[in-house]
């Protein structure tokens, strides 16, 4: 079955995280994704580790995000490199970079020079910041950005409370929305070249990403000159919606309205609660948090977690565990929509990788590629993307450009 981006070229320039995500979603839709590596090592994520993939030099962290593509290593700093690359854009439709702004320029591989060499090229920039702005020459990692951001400030325990302090989120999610802001955008400007001929340039940053994302708490400030609270793992403005404890262990309670909390006051054996002033309506609990919550927890210590949940989920409750990553691996829900999924590894054998969270009728998500050796792909990506016959193949890498 053909994937939804069958037949297109992407030319993936990028490292890390946020570029691979947004290539590696083009390559799992259909795209044929040519991922350009540094001669010998290869993208930086590929040594960032432990743990490393048994028998080879891949972190764990590297495999997660670069399946459906292939490798070919090209020393784009030298004009013989440059010269190439700019053959491949020519047949390409997509190029995805994440270098400093102004850096791709100074080989001749900016917008302006492939636009010309390729008027229907969409050519995507990622950046820490952007291509203007006074910060647009900082580099920018997700850390930085979930802390500029405001992210780190609305997430952790309150100052004053045990480990109070701003918290990074455990997991690089200013990346990760931005290599989706990416995908997004890049599809958008593929259905604009199919109605006019004309690729385009994308400019998507972290920076701007992740605070476009921060609405509760920026609507608070900007139309209520309000700064969010830091709560933990309560929230701010629903009242119960936090960490609760049963007899054996933890799990999270969400109530957004008050027909949620009538069931809820039921399912936990007081429904007199729902009729109680304090607790009747959001705004109440919320001003008697503190009451209702201590009842709660007395209350649930009383019993395990597994028996509170199928109660909850009896009741319509937005619940569920608190869960380790075997946990999620096990989860029957997971099992059922196969989101893990083995794939080949360039070192032989396999590894085990989060699929696509995209689910298209049509269309799926498929799993044609495993993991690439750095360059280990070269000759063939050569070939297709910059049609080099096998005598030109040959004379780059004794010249040591591929």
């Amino acid at each position: 079955m053909a994937g939804a981006l069958d037949g297109l070229r992407v030319v993936d320039l990028t490292r890390v995280v946020a570029g691979p995500l947004c290539a590696q979603m083009l390559g799992d839709l259909g795209a044929d994704v040519a991922k350009v590596e540094r001669r010998g090592d290869g993208d930086d994520l590929r040594a960032l580790g432990p743990p490393f993939v048994k028998g080879s030099e891949d972190s764990t962290y590297f495999v997660s995000l670069n399946r459906n593509k292939r490798s070919v290593a090209v020393d784009f700093a030298r004009p013989e490199g440059a010269a190439i690359l700019k053959r491949m854009v020519a047949n390409a439709d997509v190029l995805i970079e994440n270098f400093r702004p102004g850096t791709l320029a100074r080989y001749g591989l900016g917008w302006d020079d492939l636009r010309a060499i390729n008027p229907r090229l969409v050519y995507c920039s990622v950046t820490g910041f952007g291509q203007s702005g006074p910060y647009s020459g900082r580099s920018g990692y997700d850390f930085v950005a979930q802390a500029m951001a405001g992210l780190m400030e609305v997430t952790g325990e309150a100052d004053g409370m045990p480990g109070g302090g701003p918290q990074r989120v455990g997991v690089p999610v200013a990346d990760m929305f931005t290599g989706f802001a990416a995908c997004v955008s890049i599809l958008a400007a593929l259905r604009h070249r199919d109605a006019t001929g004309e690729g385009q340039y994308i400019d998507v940053n972290l920076f701007e990403t992740m605070a476009s994302l921060m609405q509760a708490p920026m609507s608070s400030w900007l139309n209520a000159g309000r700064l969010f609270p830091r709560s933990g793992n309560d929230s701010p403005v629903a009242v119960p919606y936090g960490v609760f404890e049963g007899s054996d262990a933890k799990f999270v309670i969400g109530v957004l309205n008050d027909r949620e909390f009538v069931r809820l006051a039921a399912a936990l054996g007081h429904p007199e609660w729902s009729d109680d002033p304090r607790f009747r309506r959001a705004r109440d609990r919320a001003e008697h948090r503190a009451a209702l919550l201590d009842r709660m927890r007395t209350l649930l210590k009383t019993r395990p977690r597994a028996e509170w949940l199928a109660k909850l989920e009896t009741a319509k409750i937005t619940s569920g565990p608190i869960n380790t990553a075997a946990d999620v691996e096990a989860d029957p829900h997971l099992q059922a929509r196969g989101l893990i999924r083995e794939i080949p590894h360039h070192a032989g054998g396999t590894v085990r990788v989060a699929g696509s969270p995209l689910h298209l009728s049509a269309t799926p998500a498929e799993y044609r590629r495993g993991i690439p050796a750095p360059g280990g792909d070269t000759e063939d990506v050569l070939a297709d993307f910059a049609g080099m016959d096998p005598a030109e193949i040959a004379a780059a890498k004794a010249a040591g450009i591929v």
